[in-house]
């Protein structure tokens, strides 16, 4: 809902259901061909797409949990952002924590497509628009690679991190307040393992920036939560004292934990079989 009580509903090519992820195709003269790089000159005038050098791009911002609502409101913003003169470093890594199905289908798609995906936007009245998000241009899968994930998280271009994990994800026990030392991935992570867990990896690389004189970043939860800044710097300063209470200060500070609220929602809708590149929304 727009502010001022005009309606305005997004709906991703990449939708939340039984047939999650399915690579986005687009018509071009009758013939479907996957969205990607190469692509994106041949769409018709109608459906938007970056106007940006996406090879000039480098990640500022990574993003853990992937999901419609980070799609169709944060990249989406991103996007906007990367069009402005001298924002090229401000691009998105992706980040995805999940193993099962729809997990790896979701890294089979954007890796196929070049990280590029399509939101239409309806109005009230139902008119829509259709545009290309080339905001994310790199998707790292955790379970697959978690050094990488460090390696990149770590990095001094990295200069937010950005979670989508919802409630659970920070791991807080309804009835004490406490977090959750003893939950098994969290265990886990404190056992010096790989991390699988986002606070895992977030404490993981920040003792990395540390230890090679690297500033930290900045954690931003977008999470629908009461102070969601606070509740995720509880997180992670409760998993670095557990591992070396002198990081846990070095993170306290720091690290920033900005408080936010979240008012934007992305409906789930069916599967789209793909964009037309003849009209202005599929």
């Amino acid at each position: 809902m727009k502010r001022g009580g005009e309606k305005r509903l997004s709906r991703l090519q990449l939708d939340q259901t039984e047939y999650l992820y399915q690579p986005t195709m687009i018509n071009i003269s009758t013939k479907q061909q996957l969205l990607s790089n190469a692509t994106l000159g041949q769409l018709d005038d109608r459906v938007a797409v970056p106007a940006y050098d996406r090879n000039r791009l480098t990640a500022g911002i990574a993003h853990i949990g992937v999901g419609n609502f980070h799609r169709a409101h944060q990249a989406l913003y991103a996007d906007r952002c990367l069009h402005l003169p001298g924002h090229e470093a401000w691009a998105i890594c992706g980040i995805g924590l999940g193993s099962g199905t729809s997990a790896l289908a979701k890294v089979r798609a954007l890796h196929a497509q070049d990280c590029l995906y399509t939101v239409t936007e309806f109005d009230s009245d139902g008119s829509g628009s259709t545009r290309v998000i080339g905001a994310m241009i790199d998707y790292l899968h955790a379970p697959a690679d978690p050094e990488a994930v460090l390696r990149e998280l770590a990095g001094p271009a990295i200069r937010i991190v950005s979670l989508t994990i919802t409630e659970g994800g920070y791991n807080f026990d309804e009835a004490t307040g406490e977090f959750k030392l003893h939950e098994p991935d969290v265990a886990h992570d404190l056992a010096g393992a790989p991390p699988r867990t986002a606070v895992g990896f977030i404490v993981g690389a920040l003792r990395r920036r540390r230890e090679a004189n690297v500033p930290a970043f900045t954690v931003m939860s977008c999470d629908n939560l009461r102070q969601s800044g606070n509740t995720v710097r509880r997180a992670v300063l409760s998993f670095a004292q557990a591992v070396d209470p002198g990081l846990a200060g070095w993170i306290a500070d720091n690290a920033a934990f900005p408080n936010g609220m979240v008012d934007r929602i992305a409906p789930q809708v069916a599967i789209m079989s793909g964009v037309d590149a003849s009209t202005e929304a599929a």
